[in-house]
């Protein structure tokens, strides 16, 4: 008779595999959604061409004359040459007239600043505030580097800043885009206490930084979402207007402003807790109708300060919003630009309107 079944034995089966990950765009994908190639090559035949004069000058430099950079020195030709380019060192070493050629900037460099505070990560849409950013900054880069210059960019964080090296190509510029999304969020724990010790970096020691950084000439492009600091004064202007004004004084400013559409109104919900980026504080919040209203006019007067605020420093203000299409905003931005200067629009029948811009006229 056959004896007893010998009794089952621990299982030794190697464990299941690991769930795949969930379906989700992954971070080259996500990239690829911010710069699309097809855009971007929309972008570059219509919209990059009127954007030339305003962010290069057309490679002559932002004051008027062939250029800035200084060449060697030649004899003066009479009727040929300008006298106010006379090297008068030279002439008075050699005793015959002599004259400095200048070198139109050809090779420029761009230089961002990029803000990566909490608040940046911040949205209510499909697009956060730091994935418009890496758009904006996408679309400044690729009209630089395809006219071989160089971009290189400061990111911002709550704990310092690094430096991206300017460099060419558009390898290079991915790899700084990809960098700005890869930067982990720079999240504050809910109730978190303040702690003494040196303040975090904000924009005005960013803006002072890319200054004293950079100081041959070319385009700066801020780029923020340009909120008060907790804590600070409403009533006066910002802290970051004097070095900003300092920086336009020698190069040509951009200053793109993210928004959020929840930064502007608020919905009618009811009780809700909203914890402070930058701080981590928890508030309750009971979103009436007369809250709503105070929080409106609040936040409509953070705009028009740091509008102000833009203007009299004397940069380019363009504002992106994460629930509009930016392409077109910076389209239209590009044309209200050129009509302000009283530059030739060409369309595309190959038509002419508005006016040419004066010779001292600034683009």
């Amino acid at each position: 008779m056959p004896g007893p079944a010998p009794a089952a034995g621990p299982s030794f089966a190697p464990p299941a595999p690991p769930a795949p990950p969930p379906a989700g765009p992954r971070r080259d994908d996500r990239l690829a959604q911010l710069t699309p190639e097809r855009t971007l090559r929309r972008l570059e035949l219509q919209v990059t061409r009127r954007l030339d004069g305003l962010l290069n000058g057309e490679h002559l430099g932002l004051l008027p004359g062939p250029g800035t950079e200084l060449a060697e020195a030649r004899l003066y030709q009479p009727g040929e040459d300008d006298v106010r380019h006379m090297d008068w060192a030279v002439t008075a070493r050699t005793t015959n007239p002599h004259v400095r050629d200048l070198i139109a900037d050809h090779e420029l460099e761009a230089w961002a600043l990029v803000d990566l505070t909490p608040s940046m990560d911040f949205s209510t849409t499909d697009l956060t505030k730091r994935e418009l950013a890496v758009a904006a900054l996408a679309a400044v880069g690729f009209l630089t580097v395809r006219l071989g210059d160089r971009v290189g960019a400061y990111l911002l964080h709550p704990h310092g800043q690094r430096r991206w090296p300017a460099r060419t190509g558009k390898a290079a510029l991915y790899h700084l885009l990809q960098a700005v999304l890869d930067a982990p969020p720079a999240t504050t724990p809910p109730g978190r206490l303040h702690r003494p010790g040196p303040p975090p970096p904000d924009l005005t020691t960013g803006i002072t930084a890319l200054h004293r950084g950079q100081t041959r000439r070319g385009l700066r492009v801020v780029i923020s979402d340009f909120l008060p600091t907790p804590g600070g004064p409403l009533d006066t202007p910002p802290a970051w207007e004097r070095p900003l004004r300092r920086l336009a004084a020698r190069h040509q400013v951009l200053a793109v402003e993210i928004i959020d559409p929840r930064e502007l109104d608020l919905p009618d919900i009811g009780l809700v807790e909203m914890t402070d980026p930058e701080t981590g504080t928890v508030h309750e919040i009971v979103l009436n109708r007369r809250t709503r209203r105070r929080y409106a006019a609040a936040a409509a007067a953070q705009r028009d300060r740091t509008r102000d605020a833009l203007r009299r420093s004397g940069a380019h203000h363009l504002i992106l919003r994460t629930d509009r299409d930016w392409i077109a905003d910076v389209a239209r931005f590009a044309l209200r630009q050129r009509r302000a200067a009283g530059r030739a629009i060409h369309t595309p029948a190959g038509h002419t309107t508005g006016h040419t811009a004066s010779p001292g006229g600034r683009p």
